[in-house]
């Protein structure tokens, strides 16, 4: 039975689909899963896509986005591979959250994707004035063995206040407090702060928006293991791309290299 939201939103009046990013594992040396980063069919970017959506449609739009990155990542992602699917969902797009799961659990069973290898990221940047729901969202997805995180961590509406409310399995810290960390004692210490609690509170941490090996270097001797962003690989439309060659290679990266580059979603 679905929510009163997602059966009363109207239909969409456009198409778009997915482009995906890889997440680097640090430790381990390999590619430990993808973000599915929504994308307009001749690849026009999120913005472009979201400026689309009317209140009236942002319930569909957020059921049809999970069910996009699920097809396409059952069909990108090598057979046999441990590997994470993030998705991005929109939480005052969720009316009752048992419910609108229902589309999800069945796009996952259909195309044999396990839910255990799905993240579902909501961003700080979106302001929740009801916390309490958003817990019950969070308890609901972990009961079917989704991983949740908060994306662009420290750079949104609730900051430290949302570790308070409720612990998530992943953050993903902001690429402002990311740019040029290598050369900010600020950054340093407010990422080190963050490093520090998350590890009490036995939550991972995800670095994205890396642009250089420098930062990389940095966030990496700070503790951090897993990594995101233009200087693995940008963003492939329909596609998996390679992370550099360096990584690649397993080869421990040396001096810093390359100039900043902005990144978007």
């Amino acid at each position: 039975m679905a929510c009163e939201g997602c059966a009363t939103s109207s239909k969409l009046d456009f198409d778009f689909s997915m482009a995906f990013q890889p997440i680097y594992d640090a430790v381990a040396s390999r590619v430990w899963g993808y973000e599915a980063l929504v994308r307009g069919l001749s690849g026009e970017g999120a913005s472009e896509v979201l400026s689309k959506v009317s209140p009236e449609q942002k319930y569909r739009f957020d059921q049809d986005c999970r069910v996009k990155a699920i097809e396409l990542a059952s069909r990108l992602f090598p057979a046999g591979e441990d590997l994470k699917l993030s998705i991005n969902f929109m939480p005052n797009a969720v009316y009752e959250p048992a419910a609108c799961l229902r589309a999800t659990l069945l796009a996952a069973r259909r195309c044999r994707f396990p839910t255990s290898s799905i993240i579902f990221e909501f961003t700080e940047n979106e302001e929740v004035s009801d916390t309490g729901h958003l817990n019950g969202i969070i308890t609901e997805y972990r009961k079917h063995g989704f991983t949740t995180a908060i994306d662009d961590f420290g750079a949104g509406h609730a900051g430290l206040g949302l570790l308070v409310e409720f612990q998530p399995d992943l953050i993903k810290i902001d690429m402002k407090l990311i740019r040029g960390i290598d050369t900010s004692r600020a950054r340093q210490a407010v990422v080190a702060g963050i490093v520090g609690i998350t590890k009490e509170l036995d939550i991972a941490v995800l670095a994205e928006g890396i642009e250089t090996e420098a930062e990389f270097l940095a966030l990496k001797a700070a503790g951090i293991r897993l990594f995101q962003g233009y200087w693995f690989a940008k963003p492939a439309f329909e596609e998996l791309p390679q992370i550099r060659q360096l990584l690649a290679e397993n080869r421990t990266p040396g001096t810093a290299t390359g100039s900043p580059r902005p990144e978007t979603s």
